[in-house]
């Protein structure tokens, strides 16, 4: 079987790069015949994926963090032709909500037997506009963060994200949004809405404990506005999930969400999707996914 390789140079600072050579002999060792896409852009990588599922390929397999695997999403979503995500970015949270192995390696070999087995498992993913998403899409607040952890050139790494907060906290301001649930809008205000098709973003922070990529429907997090201390002290509790508990935090489910708000851009997997407004929704079974958790192969 013939799959396609999306390989991200600079993810994991430099992790996927390390470990290409390995995983690539890996797939071929376990009796895949494996191509590397030459991408160097993500929009070189969408594309080259796009006609590599047009002609045929096997599977696309995204080596690196949550951008590579959207990359990779934009060709499979829609399609036949399984996803196989092998872990070696900075975050790594489709991973963690599939199951996959943590080990770039043994990620790679699961994924091979799956594929040469013929499972895979069907997920749900989101679609805003044409841009398709796994995990989260974010306003608000974490947009803000992500937007200016990109643009910073110092620190590298997390620490990138950890400079990003102290600065938007120092500007944080509330946001008028008008929030639509299946049809059903209200207007409040915010300060950040996580719309998650699974529960973890940013490295492993449970922005949506109950998310579940397999029941056709988002889980809506929002955050109302209020002080600054409230907001520090609630973050460290994205770890594990109970932040749902503070009464500043709602939680709704629902097929399609509509978000409004002037000024604000949206980020899913880590990624720009859309400036709002913006509608998204959730596509049961839009993607095919193998190399994930044993148990929950169907």
């Amino acid at each position: 079987m013939d799959v396609s390789v999306l390989i991200s140079p600079a993810a994991g600072r430099g992790r996927a790069r390390a470990r290409a050579g390995a995983v690539v002999a890996a797939l071929r060792s376990a009796g895949l015949t494996p191509h590397v896409l030459p991408a160097t852009t993500g929009a070189d990588a969408e594309r080259q994926a796009e006609v590599a599922v047009r002609e045929g390929t096997g599977a696309v397999v995204a080596v690196g963090g949550d951008g590579t695997a959207h990359a990779a999403l934009q060709a499979v979503a829609g399609t036949p032709t399984p996803l196989v995500v092998v872990p070696a970015g900075t975050g790594n949270d489709l991973a963690l909500a599939l199951g996959v192995p943590t080990d770039p390696l043994q990620a790679a070999r699961s994924a091979a037997a799956d594929l040469l087995a013929g499972r895979s498992r069907a997920m749900d993913a989101g679609r805003t506009g044409n841009r398709w998403w796994a995990t989260v899409l974010c306003c608000g607040f974490d947009s803000a963060v992500t937007d200016r952890a990109n643009r910073l050139r110092w620190p590298r790494g997390r620490r990138r994200y950890d400079v990003a907060v102290l600065v938007e906290l120092a500007r944080l301001r509330p946001l008028e949004m008008t929030l639509s649930l299946d049809g059903e809008a209200r207007t409040l205000a915010a300060t950040m809405v996580a719309v998650g098709n699974t529960p973890w973003y940013g490295g492993g922070l449970k922005i949506c404990p109950g998310a579940d990529l397999g029941d056709g429907l988002f889980d809506v997090t929002v955050v109302a506005a209020g002080r600054r201390l409230d907001l520090i002290r609630t973050r460290p509790r994205l770890a594990d999930g109970t932040h749902v508990q503070h009464p500043a935090v709602s939680v709704y489910r629902a097929t399609r969400v509509e978000l409004s708000c002037a000024g604000v851009t949206t980020y899913a997997d880590g990624e720009p999707v859309a400036p709002l407004p913006a509608t998204s929704e959730c596509v049961p079974g839009a993607v095919r996914v193998a190399g994930t958790d044993g148990a929950t192969i169907r």
